[in-house]
């Protein structure tokens, strides 16, 4: 654990640039290694191998969500900086994959690409490439805009609102990442980075993003208690992943609020990484997914909770009670089918499927209990008993 500093008797300023000490502060570390931007990581070693030194050196970062990145995924890593982690998922998706890095510090995309070709000549493939925007605003790229501003000057309000004009064009036209177009999006103590007023915005775009049944793994710095406001205008602890980080709880209720559901804590740093008056900051990596949203049709399905709890509720308030057939909607069917549930569920298909253009709208909140006749709907009453088909010897047992 290590605790840092705060400087008591130096003037706190009324208003910070948040994007400006970051910038600068990221600029500095892309060409000096900073030992204060990050906690200790255990990578896999193997995927390290053949990442170039420099990239080594000039990570920073509080977590590993690339161990959650399967293969032929396409992967969008949020502040991608040197590019290590990006280097890390080009491994892990293999061929088949694509890794898709964006960060908008101009110093930290030049050491990421610096080694595309090098990368790809190592893989056999190349499958990797690094975009320039804002992690908020994941619509706008900036190379673009680049682009526009080279060719036309701003040199008054009229120029500016052009410009805005402009931007809001490319949104549309050119996004940097299009709509439900990720399978993970991965971040490496970033978020906390973004200024608070932005951090809805960015928890939307988050889900924009990523596909249906997609999901969110973010590696981030968050604390125990809410933090101060004169420690939230210390420019110094704001780059250095202090000041803006999340509580843990509302971390997560960030998630829920944007649409996610299953979310989970991967990991919870033990000991805290630092502590500043009392306040306790660790690194946490939590998972979240998308595809709750559609309409809820009635299919005459059940699932069953396994256990160990005696009931649990979901995001949605459906409430499962341990070992009772449970009424559900087909999405959420579908969804308690897949990760994260899967392990804990048992589904109950009917006799006889509803097609979907036949199903009828439906409550499920609450979660009624279904009875066996519901799912067994035209299925013969009938009565058979072990032997009643002389089917016993070993030509049919």
């Amino acid at each position: 654990m290590s605790t840092l500093p705060i400087v008591t008797d130096v003037p706190v300023p009324s208003s910070l640039n948040v994007d400006e000490a970051v910038r600068d502060r990221y600029s500095q570390a892309a060409q000096e290694h900073e030992v204060a931007l990050c906690c200790p990581v255990d990578y896999d070693a193997k995927y390290l191998e053949m990442i170039p030194q420099e990239i080594i050196d000039r990570d920073y970062g509080c977590g590993d969500p690339s161990k959650f990145v399967d293969q032929g995924d396409t992967v969008l890593d949020l502040g991608s900086g040197g590019g290590k982690i990006c280097y890390i998922a080009s491994q892990v998706v293999g061929a088949e994959g694509k890794v898709i890095g964006v960060d908008c510090n101009d110093d930290m995309l030049g050491l990421a690409r610096q080694y595309r070709g090098e990368m790809a000549e190592k893989l056999g493939y190349g499958n990797v490439e690094f975009r320039k925007g804002k992690i908020q605003d994941l619509q706008l790229d900036l190379e673009l805009l680049d682009k526009y501003l080279l060719e036309n000057s701003v040199r008054d309000s009229s120029d500016w609102l052009k410009l805005e004009e402009h931007a809001d064009s490319l949104r549309q036209s050119a996004p940097l990442i299009e709509d439900q177009s990720i399978d993970v999006i991965v971040s490496n103590c970033v978020l906390n980075l973004v200024k608070k007023h932005d951090r809805r915005q960015l928890f939307d775009e988050l889900y924009r993003v990523l596909k249906r049944g997609g999901r969110a793994v973010i590696s981030d710095i968050v604390c125990d208690e809410d933090i101060p406001e004169h420690l939230q205008n210390d420019e110094r602890l704001w780059s250095g992943c202090i000041s803006g980080a999340h509580r843990e709880d509302e971390f997560l209720d960030a998630f829920a609020d944007a649409g996610f559901y299953g979310m989970e804590v991967l990991s919870r740093q033990e000991e805290p990484w630092a502590v500043i008056e009392g306040i306790e900051f660790r690194s946490m990596t939590v998972r979240a997914y998308r595809g709750k949203d559609g309409p809820c049709l009635e299919r005459a399905q059940a699932v069953v909770y396994n256990g160990p709890w005696k009931s649990v509720t979901d995001d949605d308030g459906h409430k499962l009670v341990r070992g009772q057939r449970m009424a559900v909607c087909d999405k959420t069917f579908q969804i308690y089918s897949r990760k994260p549930y899967a392990d804990q569920i048992t589904s109950i298909e009917p006799h006889a499927l509803i097609p979907l253009e036949e199903a009828q709208p439906m409550s499920c909140h609450g979660t009624p209990t279904r009875l066996p006749q519901e799912t067994k709907s035209g299925k013969p009453r009938q009565t058979q008993l072990p032997g009643d088909d002389d089917c016993c010897g070993p030509s049919c047992c």
